[in-house]
């Protein structure tokens, strides 16, 4: 009987151990895809961010030119919509993509 108990005791032990085992890799590979998951957002939120500065400096652009003479507001449309250029002003069109 005693052998029994001790059988019974050590198997317990074991699966005990074992269960530990388990919740100790689960939870690793919980906190490890956690990890991945902030790193991936980070990078994200980084490039979010920049967006953000290029579109801020871009709202500022056309604030400055919105603000300013209806000549100058009239001639950046031109050009910058239409491509129109003042006289004798050649424009430059840069086609290799960089």
């Amino acid at each position: 009987m005693a052998r029994t108990r001790k059988k019974a005791k050590t198997l317990w032990w074991a699966v005990s151990r074992l269960f530990f085992i388990l919740l100790l890799l689960s939870m690793l590979a919980a906190y490890v895809s956690n990890q991945v998951t902030i790193s991936s957002k980070q990078a994200e939120l980084d490039a979010l961010n920049e967006q953000i500065a290029q579109q801020q400096s871009e709202n500022e652009e056309l604030e400055r030119i919105l603000s300013g003479d209806p000549d100058e507001i009239v001639e950046w449309i031109a050009r910058d919509s239409y491509g129109y250029a003042a006289p004798n002003e050649r424009i430059i069109v840069d086609i290799s993509g960089n």
